[in-house]
């Protein structure tokens, strides 16, 4: 399938590999050619999105990512969650207050480790998941109207392949990646 993106190679653009080294170079480097550009803008289009369907709930985009992850597996430390949701413990400890608030989930001392914290959803955090999950899959499908499955698959392989190299440079630079969160939150704020 020819694309009909004046932007991509053959329709008079430069390849991606061309414009990268050049703007490693110091040449311009136009937004629309920075994938860290794109996938953020997408990411923030699709929590607009998500947030108008949650609006009517007690639920927010924040509680979001800790609610999908404990519906998969409760029983797991603040510190398994933050990192498998990628955020940084204070902004987890935060959240699971407001969530505990709520009556969405309940922090246990761990009976090996009383120095660890265990969360667990409550009955009503429990429930939320047949009301929510519905609602994410409708953004989902909104975000994918007009692409086929090949391209569905595609775009998820590559994003997971994408993860995985930028996971992999931090690690092959002797980096900490919760270090290297920690650092982008505090220059953020």
């Amino acid at each position: 399938m020819v694309s009909s993106d004046p932007r991509r190679p053959g329709h008079g653009a430069r390849p991606a590999a061309e414009v990268y080294e050049q703007a490693m170079a110091g040449a311009d480097f136009p937004l629309l050619e920075s994938i860290g550009y794109l996938v953020r803008d997408a990411h923030r289009a699709y929590l607009r999105a998500m947030q108008m369907r949650v609006a009517d709930t007690e639920v927010t985009m924040g509680m979001w990512f800790f609610l999908r992850i404990l519906w998969q597996e409760e029983g797991i430390t603040q510190r398994d969650l933050s990192r498998r949701i990628r955020m940084m413990e204070p902004t987890t400890v935060t959240a699971l207050r407001l969530m505990e608030r709520r009556g969405l989930v309940r922090r246990e001392r761990d009976v090996h480790d009383r120095r660890r914290s265990l969360v667990y959803l409550t009955d009503r955090g429990r429930a939320l998941r047949h009301e929510l999950l519905p609602r994410a899959a409708e953004t989902n499908i909104a975000a994918i109207d007009g692409l086929a499955s090949d391209e569905i698959y595609g775009l998820r392989d590559l994003l997971v392949r994408v993860i995985a190299n930028l996971d992999r440079d931090i690690a092959e630079r002797g980096a900490d990646p919760e270090a290297v969160e920690d650092e982008i939150a505090d220059r953020g704020s």
